[in-house]
Formats: structure tokens, C-alpha cells, sequence
């Protein structure tokens, strides 16, 4: 079956993740905002949807963030829920239409996804593959240059 979303639990990611919002409070609207933008450049990277979830807004984490798009859908808990629990019953759900990848560092929330037949990523696999995939779109896109400035190069010599 193909991979048909990845979950993503956003805080863990965030605190494993020292490059990104680099300064700032991993909780902070800044420090989400940033986290999202990376998430959408790996949706673009790969043409998969994510949804990454967090823990509900509090006065220290400040207001809800934007709502995302539909390839990276930010959800946040409401009051008696966790986003562990969110991420559960989504896995759930997708595993109907596919695989389902979660990215957490939970060890709790990775048996319980395991359990249920999905596929798990750590958080640190994870920022190595996203890293991975950048450098060698980086790599592809050099090379392309190199070639259209030979070519372009070619041409102009009479």
C-alpha cells in the first residue's frame, strides 16, 4: 500500500530539532511557524500530506497559529485532549485509505502506531531524511545549472 499521510508530532519534532527556530522558545509561535514552513519544503520535497499536531494553546504558547493548507494541516488539542490522542485515532482513520508514517519520539505513542499497523519514524530519522532529500534536490538543481550553462555557453559560440 502507499503512503497516504505523515503525522507529526510538532513539539517532539521541535525539540529535536536545534537548527530550526534556533534561539527561540521551542513553544513559541515563531518556533511552530518555522517548524510548518520546513514541513511544507518536505511536502514539496516528496508529494506527501502531513499534518503535524500539537498540545492546545495556552497563554504560554500563545494563540492558535494558522490553519496551514491542505498539504500541511496544523491541528491543535482542545481542552481534555492530547495530541498524542488526535495522532492515535488519525492514524486510525488513514490506515483505512494506506500507510500512515508518524513522526514522534514518544515511545508510548510509536507502540501504540506500531500496534495498529502503522509505520514510525523518530524524530531525529526524520530530520536526517529531510536533510538528505534537501542536499540532494540542492545536488540535482546544481547540476542542472552546470548543464544549462554549458548548453547556453554552446550556443553563443559561433
Amino acid at each position: 500500500m502507499a503512503l497516504v499521510r505523515v503525522l507529526v508530532d510538532g513539539y517532539s519534532l521541535l525539540h529535536q530539532w536545534p537548527e530550526l527556530a534556533s534561539g527561540r522558545p521551542r513553544h513559541s509561535e515563531s518556533a511552530r511557524d518555522e517548524l510548518v514552513q520546513a514541513l511544507t519544503q518536505y511536502h514539496d520535497l516528496t508529494g506527501l500530506p502531513v499534518t503535524v499536531f500539537f498540545d492546545g494553546a495556552s497563554p504560554k504558547t500563545g494563540p492558535l497559529p494558522r490553519a496551514g493548507s491542505r498539504e500541511v494541516e496544523v491541528l491543535f488539542s482542545r481542552g481534555g485532549q492530547s495530541a498524542d490522542q488526535m495522532i492515535e485515532r488519525a492514524a486510525r482513520l488513514f490506515l483505512d485509505h494506506g500507510e500512515v508514517l508518524v513522526v514522534t519520539d514518544d515511545h508510548l505513542e510509536r507502540d501504540t502506531v506500531a500496534a495498529l499497523g502503522g509505520m514510525v519514524q523518530s524524530c531525529d530519522g526524520f530530520v536526517a531524511e529531510f536533510q538528505q532529500l534537501t542536499e540532494r534536490l540542492q545536488k540535482e538543481v546544481r547540476r542542472h545549472n552546470v548543464r544549462e550553462r554549458h548548453r547556453f555557453n554552446r550556443s553563443r559560440k559561433p
